[in-house]
Formats: structure tokens, C-alpha cells, sequence
């Protein structure tokens, strides 16, 4: 599980675009804290802090302590506003968690095994079609990554979240079907082996039906 985060905050007196852009000169960055039925609350965070968190690369998927005058809020991280052209966080959502709260959250699939699968040994390329799975988790219990074994794979076989046993507590937020995760596909060299093998079959069968041909009509 990721490591819980935390970062200080402090209260936002005033509302609106020319008070956000006063804080933003000043280093600082509006956000708001929401959820678990309570009143929202207007703060903002250090940039500097925020940045530092952001740089874990798992921001999105952590728990993050708030701390606002003495007060600690356990929430998530839901939504990060950036500026277009310099990429600065202008505003961040945090959802309040409650207490044995499921949280939905996108988590990064890792695979090993790769020298186990003969498929990858023979020079077979793994197609990965999601990169990150999206899960319903404990929030006490949000997993870093997915290990997906690729012992034995072969190429054409293919990984679909019903082969993939997930972490106690987590579960696939798509339940509407079995998709597919990755595959092990042939190599390009391999494929056009492959083509001209099944062309040459083909003109064998037709030169021979020609022939056949050829030989009622006498």
C-alpha cells in the first residue's frame, strides 16, 4: 500500500477568481475539502508542499492527511486543475473519507515473469491495452500496483480481469465485462513469415483447383 501523505493547510477567507490568483502569487495553492456529508471547506496548501507530493508519482492514489489549524481530515485526492502552458497546480478537490469508506482509483499494472512466457521468449511483443486498472478499494488498503504473472504465456493468448487475482478488499469498478488487459502478440518479422506462408498456401490451392479445372474441361 502507498504510504500515507500529509500536508498543512490553511483556511481560504475569501472566494472567488481574484482571490485565488492573490494566493497564487504568494506560492500558495486553493483547494477544498468535500464529502462524507459534511460542509465543504475552502483552503489552501503551500505550492511548494504540494508539488513535493505530487512528485511521488502516486498523489492521486495515497491517502493525505489535511491538517488545517490543528485539525487532521483523512482524504483522497480527487482532482488536480493544472495551468496549460507552465503545468502549475492551480486548485486541488479532496474527498473526506469516512470511516471504512471504498474508494475508486485507477492502479498501475506491473508484469512479471517476462523470461517464463515462451511466447515473450520467442520474440513475441506484449501488447498492453490498460496500462492502469480502474478498482473499488478499502482506503485503508490501496495497493501500489498489480502483479500480473506472465508465466506461460504464448503468443496469441491474451489476460482478462477475470484471470487476475486482485488484493482482499479490492474489486474491478468495471463489472459490466471481462476485458482485456494485455497480449502476447506475434513480431512484425513473424507475421509477415506467417502472411507469405498462407499466400503461397493459397496460390498452391488455386493453381491446383485451376489445374482440376483444366482437366474436366479435356
Amino acid at each position: 500500500m502507498s504510504d500515507q501523505l500529509s500536508i498543512s493547510a490553511e483556511p481560504r477567507e475569501r472566494a472567488g477568481k481574484g482571490a485565488s490568483r492573490a494566493l497564487r502569487r504568494e506560492g500558495r495553492v486553493p483547494a477544498v475539502i468535500y464529502g462524507d456529508k459534511k460542509e465543504a471547506v475552502a483552503i489552501h496548501v503551500e505550492a511548494k508542499a504540494l508539488n513535493k507530493l505530487l512528485g511521488t508519482g502516486h498523489f492521486m492514489n495515497s491517502l493525505v492527511q489535511v491538517e488545517v489549524n490543528g485539525e487532521k481530515t483523512r482524504t483522497l485526492p480527487k482532482d488536480v486543475a493544472f495551468d496549460p502552458v507552465t503545468d502549475r497546480p492551480l486548485h486541488v478537490d479532496f474527498f473526506r473519507l469516512a470511516k471504512g469508506a471504498k474508494v475508486q482509483v485507477n492502479i498501475p499494472v506491473v508484469f512479471i515473469n517476462e523470461e517464463a512466457s515462451p511466447g515473450l521468449k520467442r520474440g513475441g511483443v506484449m501488447n498492453v491495452v490498460r496500462h492502469e486498472l480502474d478498482l473499488m478499494c478499502d482506503a485503508d488498503h490501496i495497493p501500489d500496483q498489480i502483479e500480473i504473472d506472465v508465466t506461460g504465456l504464448e503468443i496469441g493468448d491474451s489476460i482478462h480481469i477475470s484471470s487476475i487475482t486482485l488484493p482482499q478488499g479490492a474489486e474491478s469498478a468495471i463489472t459490466d465485462r471481462d476485458f482485456t488487459i494485455a497480449g502476447v502478440t506475434a513480431p512484425s518479422a513473424l507475421k509477415s513469415a506467417d502472411d507469405e506462408a498462407e499466400a503461397s498456401e493459397e496460390a498452391a490451392e488455386e493453381a491446383e483447383a485451376e489445374a482440376e479445372e483444366g482437366d474436366s474441361e479435356d
